[in-house]
């Protein structure tokens, strides 16, 4: 971690400095997580480089427009990159809609629906973590319109790199269904569901532990499977 002299100014404030001072009790636990992060995405990738290929091939044959979805995202410290998944939606949806999904949006392709039921489409973060961008499991990263309403609380997430999965995901698995009565999903989004979603994350980090990071992995596979 940063000192705290180093971090953007936007999240030197007390509420953040509670979490971390938090987190830096756990300095050994989270340079293992790096470690972990950058073994088993290394791992995966290689074992499920036929899936990851047949997988491609299926959502170009069943739509038009690139195998890859990349969107600008944020993450620690506030940094941008590009978050990288499989395709699910028409090309150029971002554009045709929200930017958040809805239960039926009609953006999302045949191939879409079958990777989002199984998180497949998830994969290519693989990527993202290897690169050092995101993590296994951490607050799920917004798009800079959404991060623009984070409180000052809020940017305590950004401690921590994204992460691919947490228990907020795991909570909020059918997000879509909260929004899909919305007449302005961004506004119920922002609104409604972000600040919920953020009650997880912040209690994820007072309890930051490695061993807890396993736990909601495993979580995640169950709860996908379930």
């Amino acid at each position: 971690m940063k000192n705290w002299n180093e971090l953007p100014k936007a999240m030197r404030n007390e509420k953040v400095k509670y979490y971390y001072d938090i987190l830096q009790k756990h300095e050994k636990e989270l340079k293992l997580k790096r470690a972990f992060d950058i073994v088993c995405s290394a791992v995966m990738i290689v074992v499920l480089s036929p899936i990851l290929v047949a997988l491609s091939i299926m959502i170009k044959l069943d739509s038009k427009g690139p195998v890859l979805f990349k969107q600008v995202r944020v993450t620690t410290y506030g940094r941008k990159f590009k978050i990288w998944k499989f395709r699910t939606m028409v090309d150029h949806a971002d554009k045709l809609g929200t930017q958040v999904t809805t239960k039926g949006d009609a953006r999302i392709t045949r191939m879409g629906h079958l990777l989002r039921k199984v998180r497949l489409d998830e994969l290519p973060q693989l990527f993202n973590v290897l690169k050092g961008d995101m993590t296994f499991v951490g607050t799920r990263p917004e798009v800079p319109k959404y991060v623009a309403h984070y409180t000052e609380e809020m940017m305590a997430t950004f401690l921590l790199p994204a992460g691919v999965t947490s228990r907020t995901s795991i909570e909020y698995k059918d997000e879509e269904k909260l929004l899909e009565n919305a007449e302005n999903a961004d506004e119920v989004y922002i609104n409604e569901v972000l600040p919920a979603k953020m009650v997880y994350n912040l209690r994820e980090i007072e309890k930051f532990s490695f061993l807890r990071d396993i736990c909601t992995m495993v979580k995640t596979v169950i709860a996908v499977i379930k």
